[in-house]
C-alpha cells in the first residue's frame, strides 16, 4: 500500500483545514514545494496536492505554486482542486502532472470523466469521492448532495474511471481515524483501485488500512504535527 502525503493549497500556502472548514486552517509552510521536497527526502513516492481555492471556486487558483511543487520533485505527482474542463487536465498533464483527481465535476459533469479517460487514459485519472454521511460533497465540501457515494463511484466506472479517491469529510483533519469499513466497501463492491484518505492519525492506523483492500492512504495532519514519522507509515504501510 502507498503512502503519499499530502500538499493542500490555500492562499499559495500550505494548510490543513479542519473537516474542510475554509475557517479553521493551520499554516504549515508558505513554500510548499520545500514541503514537497521534504516529503520526497523522506521516501515518500508520490505526493496529492489540492488546491483548495480552486475546488471551491470553480478553477485552478495556486496553478503556480503547483507547477514549482511539481518542477521540485522527481515523484509523480497527483492534483486536484479546481478542474472542470478538459483544457484543465491538459494543462497540467502538459506542466508534468502525473494524475488529475476530479470531483465536482464528476457529479455535475460526467460525461468529463468519460472524456478526460478517454483523451488522458485512465491511468492518469482519480475520481473524488467524497463522503458526508454517506453522500456525496462537492465544491471544496462546501455543498452536499442527494448522490450516494457507492452509485458515484459505479456510474464513474462505466465512463472509465478505474482509480478512486475516497475520503469521509467528518473525519478529514481530525485526526480520530479513517472509516475503515467505507474504504473497505468502496473497494469490495467497486473492484477497483481506491486511495484512503480522511482521519489517519497513527501508525496503526495505517497498518489496519491494508487489510481493506485500499491502494494507498492519503496522509496530511498526522505527518504535519508530527503524530508520526512518514518513513514510518512507509514501514507500516508494506507490513499491513
Amino acid at each position: 500500500m502507498e503512502v503519499i502525503p499530502a500538499i493542500d493549497l490555500k492562499d499559495g500556502a500550505c494548510v490543513r483545514l479542519y473537516q474542510g472548514d475554509f475557517q479553521r486552517q493551520t499554516v504549515f509552510s508558505r513554500e510548499p514545494s520545500e514541503m514537497a521536497k521534504r516529503w520526497e527526502s523522506e521516501g515518500a513516492k508520490r505526493l496529492h496536492v489540492v488546491d483548495l481555492n480552486g475546488s471551491r471556486d470553480g478553477y485552478m487558483v495556486n496553478l503556480e505554486a503547483v507547477k514549482a511543487i511539481v518542477a521540485s520533485v522527481n515523484i509523480p505527482v497527483q492534483v486536484g482542486g479546481g478542474i472542470r474542463s478538459l483544457e484543465s487536465a491538459q494543462s497540467l498533464v502538459a506542466s508534468g502532472v502525473n494524475r488529475v483527481v476530479v470531483g465536482t465535476a464528476a457529479v455535475e459533469n460526467p460525461g468529463l470523466v468519460e472524456i478526460l479517460c478517454k483523451s488522458l487514459g485512465s491511468g492518469r485519472v482519480v475520481v473524488a469521492v467524497d463522503a458526508k454521511g454517506g453522500k456525496v460533497a462537492i465544491k471544496g465540501w462546501q455543498e452536499r448532495t442527494d448522490v450516494n457515494t457507492v452509485d458515484l463511484a459505479m456510474e464513474m466506472i462505466k465512463r472509465g474511471a478505474e482509480r478512486f479517491l475516497y475520503t469521509d469529510i467528518a473525519r478529514d483533519g481530525t485526526l480520530m481515524s479513517p472509516n475503515f469499513e467505507g474504504v473497505s466497501d468502496l473497494v469490495r463492491r467497486t473492484g477497483k483501485a481506491v486511495l484512503a484518505s480522511g482521519g489517519v492519525s497513527t501508525v496503526e492506523d495505517i497498518r489496519l488500512l491494508g487489510p481493506t483492500g485500499a491502494e494507498g492512504v492519503v496522509v496530511g495532519s498526522a505527518l504535519y504535527r508530527g503524530m508520526m514519522e512518514l518513513g514510518e507509515a512507509i514501514k507500516a504501510a508494506g507490513e499491513s
